[in-house]
């Protein structure tokens, strides 16, 4: 549970997959598993650092007794405390560095699966290689600043490898949302291309009307389609800032039922992935919100 410990142990295993990696295809296995481990372990380092109890387990007791320095009074060794997996720990980390981390959930999960293939089954999705080895790549490189490890230092000689992927993966984000939007607007211009302006301005009225939010958790904000210009959905979660009284909404996903775009992610999403206030205060926002029965039933 020290973050130093963690930050050391997170640069070994990113070291032996970067040497993997570079190997070629026989070593794909061992390059995304240690980068998966790699990661995780940086992620931690991260919580640690804040405090160790964010990277146990919530409900294990003793697990929280040696997190919080007594664990003296625990009925299990330290190293028999049962921490957080990846995925939960990717979680974390991005609420609190929602602006400085690039990868959401989505995104981060396939490295949790093809990580979790080669550990427990000695099987992973070769094609999706450097995908899930470059996402590990933009998961660490925040992290290094917030943790101030040098990037020289933890990339070592394969610093130019680790700039390269990146780039490709750059790259390659851009030509997909390339495609994205050329198809849009293709479709658009064969649904409504063949109406005069003021007839398309009252078929479009009709069918992008904005849907009401789903729920507290998830919220719908209107917004134009970079691909046809029409209203949209831009669809994100909902959350309060430290110390902030309105609620800050983070989009994660766009749709327009006018060409059929649908954005995921902030690397589609670009601008419109930046994070706004509601204008709703929190007791505004939750004025209708019921507790749930179940949570105070008697078991």
């Amino acid at each position: 549970m020290e973050p130093e410990q963690l930050k050391v142990s997170s640069h070994r295993w990113m070291s032996g997959a970067l040497t993997a990696f570079s190997q070629g295809p026989a070593s794909y296995d061992f390059a995304v598993h240690h980068a998966g481990v790699a990661a995780e372990h940086l992620l931690k380092a991260y919580l640690a650092n804040l405090h160790p109890a964010l990277i146990v387990e919530g409900k294990d007791f003793n697990s929280l007794l040696h997190a919080t320095g007594h664990g003296t009074r625990a009925s299990i060794d330290l190293s028999r405390a049962k921490t957080i997996g990846m995925v939960e720990a990717h979680a974390r980390v991005h609420t609190l560095m929602r602006k400085q981390m690039p990868i959401d959930a989505k995104t981060f999960l396939p490295v949790a699966v093809a990580r979790n293939g080669v550990a427990h089954v000695g099987i992973h999705d070769v094609s999706e290689v450097q995908t899930v080895f470059t996402t590990c790549l933009q998961v660490i490189d925040p992290l290094l600043t917030e943790l101030q490890i040098d990037p020289k230092t933890y990339w070592g000689s394969y610093q130019q490898l680790h700039d390269m992927l990146i780039a490709q993966q750059i790259e390659a984000a851009r030509i997909e949302l390339e495609s994205k939007l050329v198809k849009a607007r293709a479709i658009f211009e064969q649904r409504y291309g063949h109406l005069d302006p003021k007839d398309r301005e009252i078929v479009l009225a009709t069918i992008t009307r904005p849907q009401p939010s789903p729920g507290h958790s998830e919220h719908v904000e209107e917004a134009l389609c970079p691909a046809c210009g029409s209203r949209g959905g831009l669809i994100g979660e909902t959350h309060v800032q430290p110390g902030d009284d309105f609620v800050s909404f983070a989009p994660y996903a766009f749709v327009c039922s006018a060409c059929g775009l649908d954005l995921d992610g902030e690397g589609e999403l670009g601008d419109l992935a930046e994070e706004v206030s509601i204008g709703m205060t929190l007791s505004d926002y939750y004025s209708d919100w019921e507790p749930d029965e179940d949570m105070y039933r008697e078991r």
